[in-house]
C-alpha cells in the first residue's frame, strides 16, 4: 500500500503550477481553470514573497506550517483579520503575537 503524503501548497504556487499546466495542455479540465480562475484573482505575492513569509510566520512557535500556509494565502493585515482568523482555531493568539503576524504580513504584502 502506498501512503500519500501531502503537503500545503500556496496560492501562489497553485497558479503557477496551473499556468505551467495550461500551456502544456491544449485545454484545463474544469475544476483547474476554476481554481487557476481563483489563484489569479487571490494570489497577491509572487512564489518567493509567499515562501519567505510562510518561513517567517513558521520561525513563530505559535503557528504551524498550515497556518503559516492559511495566513500567507488570506493576508490578514489588521488585528481584526488575524483575530477573525484564529476564530476557529483552539489556540487564541495574544495582542503581542497577533502584532508579530501583522508586522510579517506587513513586510510582505502593503494592501
Amino acid at each position: 500500500m502506498v501512503e500519500s503524503q501531502s503537503k500545503p501548497v500556496s496560492l501562489a504556487e497553485v497558479k503557477n503550477i496551473l499556468k505551467k499546466v495550461s500551456k502544456e495542455r491544449e485545454e484545463l479540465i474544469y475544476e483547474q481553470r476554476i481554481a487557476l480562475e481563483h489563484a489569479q484573482l487571490f494570489a497577491k505575492l509572487s512564489v518567493k514573497q509567499t515562501k519567505d513569509m510562510i518561513k517567517d510566520l513558521s520561525a513563530l512557535d505559535f503557528i504551524d506550517e498550515d497556518q503559516a500556509y492559511k495566513v500567507a494565502d488570506l493576508l490578514p493585515v489588521t488585528e481584526d483579520d488575524v483575530r477573525a482568523f484564529f476564530a476557529k482555531e483552539r489556540f487564541t493568539p495574544t495582542q503581542e503575537q497577533i502584532n508579530k503576524i501583522v508586522t510579517i504580513v506587513g513586510k510582505y504584502y502593503i494592501k
